[in-house]
């Protein structure tokens, strides 16, 4: 892929099949793919692509059964055990018995860091999710939003590079949604993160995106990769030009190619 180096993630020839009680399934096969530093790059395809799975599969929370991936030059297991990447899931997943800022501790708990040096880690996210003032809070009462706010600042706490999202505004409303991929797009420009973010929304995947990965059904290949020709600043209304327009169809012609609605 030219102009973009060195290579956070890169998988080739990728597949995982799983063996279940019914035979094996395959959900990812012979994906290829080369993710630069600094890029936001979105997963999308109907359910069960396999997009989580590929997103687990960097994080080595699933193993693939050929092919190979690299994380920042290592394997994804060692990559796990350096802690190369944040991880935000669906749901918030905070610990309704910790105040948001020892939430937010909690990774840096594990890695042993002094309480001085959590405490500035701790203020330093929390900003940057806007969420400052809130540290003694407790999860239940913030609303959804800034629950998922928490686990982002959980998530970039140990400061490393790669962020991977899976769906992480998917349950909001749609107004809080927008907000949040507004401050999302803040923050990634003042951190220089590189993001893999999984979603099922077109528009979001286009306003969010450098590159958008349009991913077929089961067994997940990557059946497009489209290049965002959108300015890196994106006000909201971006998403009413011509030229957000035509990379939606493109990503909405993407995803009626790769799926049969006769199965």
């Amino acid at each position: 892929m030219t102009g973009i180096s060195p290579a956070v993630v890169a998988a080739s020839k990728l597949g995982l099949t799983f063996q279940t009680n019914d035979g094996p399934v395959q959900a990812l096969s012979n994906v290829d793919l080369t993710i630069g530093k600094g890029e936001f790059v979105s997963f999308i395809g109907p359910s069960g692509c396999g997009k989580t799975t590929l997103l687990r599969v960097v994080a080595d929370l699933e193993k693939p059964t050929s092919g190979t991936i690299s994380v920042n030059g290592m394997t994804a297991e060692q990559a796990r055990e350096k802690r190369a990447y944040g991880y935000v899931f669906q749901a918030a997943a905070l610990f309704p018995w910790r105040t948001i800022e020892r939430n937010v501790a909690l990774p840096l708990e594990i890695m042993g860091l002094s309480k001085a040096e959590q405490g500035e880690r701790i203020k330093r996210t929390l900003d940057l999710v806007n969420l400052a003032g809130f540290e003694k809070k407790y999860p239940w009462q913030l609303s959804g939003g800034m629950q998922q706010r928490a686990s982002i600042a959980r998530a970039l706490a140990f400061d490393a590079d790669l962020l991977l999202m899976d769906e992480p505004f998917g349950a909001l409303d749609e107004i809080v949604r927008d907000h949040l991929n507004e401050q999302l797009l803040e923050l990634w420009a003042r951190t220089d993160k590189t993001i893999c973010f999984v979603t099922h929304s077109i528009p979001e995947a286009v306003y969010l995106s450098t590159r958008i990965v349009v991913m077929s059904p089961r067994p997940g290949r990557v059946s497009d990769i489209i290049e965002s020709t959108l300015p890196k600043e994106r006000p909201l209304d971006i998403r009413e030009t011509p030229e957000f327009l035509a990379i939606a169809a493109r990503v909405r012609d993407g995803l009626r190619a790769g799926h049969s609605y006769d199965d």
